[in-house]
């Protein structure tokens, strides 16, 4: 008997959301040694100062990568306050990110990693990384604008206003550190305009730029499933990450989409056993999952769709969830 789908933690989503916001950060550390595409994260020291809300938003994201840190933060959400001491760096060529929860259960999220890639290959097109990829995602999803200057935890921050152009996803405000572009603080709104949560670092210790190379993950070709969503937002697109993992049992789909901001987990799976969940709509601190049981593929199957998005969005997906090769059908 296997339990439903594991659901991402709040540590998860937190780190996720405010240590690396850019999608597929940390993908797996595979490539074989020699072979993989590198970023120099001594290059950073080189570019121009940004000027523009996009041009910081990229550079940002490479300080994400790039950044030797240790830091205090709070995180204000649904569930109340909690205190956190972060720390981010590279060892060989991948990096390494630990958050760890000061007061309530003693909760340590790490994970380590290569910077990501955009999208999954297709042929012989280039996968852009990551970061330099998802500034030109987001034209017409997003509005962003600069927003001035503040002092946060002892340093200058600039305000970068990300504004969504529909009702399909979140906003954002970051407060990125002028000096090295890492987010200092962090506000998420939903679809009308409410603040959900809260993130802001407290205290930075010696941010320094990391004197060597960060390797990219390497290409990989797109899964086959029996089954795929027929509904995204806007703008959402697969995100090359291995899913498959020793928690998760062989019948077990999971896939990830996001839009270069907003992400969203998709599990489908047999409905048997004990370890199912109620179908509806639950709160998971600042994420919402939608659960349906639907007859797929010649079978009763729960799907399960989870993310920082408007519940409705994470409705209209599990719904749209069909099955697309019936001799993989198969019957209780």
């Amino acid at each position: 008997m296997h339990q439903g789908p594991p659901t991402r933690g709040l540590t998860g989503l937190l780190v996720m959301a405010l240590l690396t916001f850019s999608f597929g950060a940390a993908a797996q550390s595979d490539a074989e040694p020699g072979q993989a595409e590198r970023f120099d994260c001594r290059t950073l020291a080189e570019r121009d100062a940004p000027e523009t809300a996009l041009e910081w938003l990229e550079h940002s994201l490479w300080a994400n990568h790039c950044y030797e840190f240790q830091a205090r933060a709070v995180r204000i959400g649904a569930d109340g306050v909690r205190s956190l001491a972060l720390s981010h760096d590279v060892v060989e060529g991948a990096e390494r990110e630990v958050a760890r929860f000061l007061d309530g259960p003693p909760v340590v999220f790490e994970r380590r990693g290569r910077i990501g890639r955009l999208s999954w290959a297709e042929g012989d097109a280039p996968v852009p990384a990551s970061p330099a990829g998802i500034s030109e995602h987001l034209d017409g999803l997003y509005r962003l604008r600069l927003n001035g200057e503040e002092r946060l935890a002892n340093r200058t921050a600039i305000r970068l206003d990300i504004e969504p152009l529909d009702d399909l996803r979140y906003g954002h405000r970051f407060w990125l550190d002028t000096a090295t572009a890492l987010p200092l603080k962090h506000i998420l709104l939903d679809e009308r305009g409410r603040v959900v949560e809260t993130f802001q670092i407290t205290e930075l210790r010696q941010p320094q730029l990391h004197q060597g190379e960060i390797g990219l993950d390497r290409r990989r070709a797109p899964p086959e499933d029996p089954w795929h969503t027929a509904w995204l937002p806007e703008g959402f697109i697969p995100q090359p990450v291995e899913t498959r993992s020793s928690r998760h049992a062989d019948d077990i789909g999971h896939r990830v989409y996001s839009d270069g901001l907003a992400t969203l987990s998709l599990f489908v799976e047999p409905v048997e056993g004990a370890g199912q969940l109620i179908p509806g709509m639950h709160r998971l601190g600042v994420s919402h999952a939608a659960v349906r049981h639907r007859e797929l593929g010649g079978r009763i199957r729960q799907v399960v769709v989870m993310g920082e998005l408007p519940p409705g969005v994470l409705l209209r997906v599990a719904d749209s969830v069909e099955w697309l090769d019936s001799s993989q059908s198969d019957t209780p």
